[in-house]
């Protein structure tokens, strides 16, 4: 696991595939997103000395975001929140839902979930608050509801730091931010995406990809006001 410091409060943890982040406020650290399963002892171990994670927000329910929220829900204090369509998934209630594969996803998809559990298979783990689209939580982040990838995706914006975490609703690679791939319903996943045009975020943190500050974050904007939302394995 890589640690990246991309502000003093704000920390992204990559790992193999993905990545989660970590938004400090005084001491405390809500963790958005856990990474694959078995890595709850590294993210410890980022965070030792940095803050003390008392929040977990889930962007989606698939393995490499939620994979260690079993293990990270047993820490102290610690309360796990999701959508509530994604947080049945995630306590083990319903399975998970299969991507709808377009034919330039299969081979993708191949390599990037190798030995990760599949849809049906994510690590079930308690979840102790169900979120809705508007909810507003006590330290200003917004739960901006992005279905499409899953039922129950979620993009979070800080209105005060201009800070919006993607989830996997978008991507970026080499400077290119597109529609995020391996999705259950493609044109609502689109729609989705259009949402997060008028967000005003000065900092784009996504589940895949490089980070966008600063001048940069405006890309995310461009593309998602584009006459036909980027979709380049569509």
């Amino acid at each position: 696991m890589e640690i990246v410091d991309l502000a003093p409060d704000l920390r992204m943890l990559r790992f193999p595939v993905g990545q989660a982040y970590a938004l400090r406020d005084g001491r405390d650290v809500t963790l958005v997103d856990t990474g694959p399963p078995g890595v709850a002892d590294a993210i410890a171990a980022a965070l030792a000395g940095w803050g003390r994670v008392r929040r977990v927000l889930l962007t989606h329910y698939h393995s490499d975001h939620a994979g260690s929220a079993r293990e990270i829900a047993g820490w102290p204090g610690v309360r796990v929140a999701a959508h509530h369509a994604d947080a049945r998934v995630v306590r083990g209630e319903v399975p998970g839902e299969w991507p709808d594969l377009t034919p330039a996803e299969r081979e993708l998809h191949a390599v990037v979930a190798a030995g990760l559990p599949d849809p049906p298979d994510v690590p079930q783990a308690r979840v102790d608050l169900d979120l809705d689209d508007g909810d507003v939580l006590d330290d200003g982040l917004q739960v901006i509801w992005t279905p499409g990838h899953t039922a129950g995706s979620i993009a979070v914006l800080h209105p005060a730091r201009g800070l919006l975490f993607t989830g996997d609703i978008a991507a970026e690679r080499d400077g290119a931010v597109f529609l995020g791939p391996f999705n259950t319903d493609r044109d609502r996943a689109k729609t989705s995406f259009r949402r997060l045009a008028g967000t005003g975020a000065t900092t784009v943190c996504f589940g895949h990809g490089a980070p966008l500050l600063g001048e940069r974050a405006g890309l995310l904007a461009a593309a998602a006001t584009a006459a036909e939302v980027p979709d380049p394995l569509g």
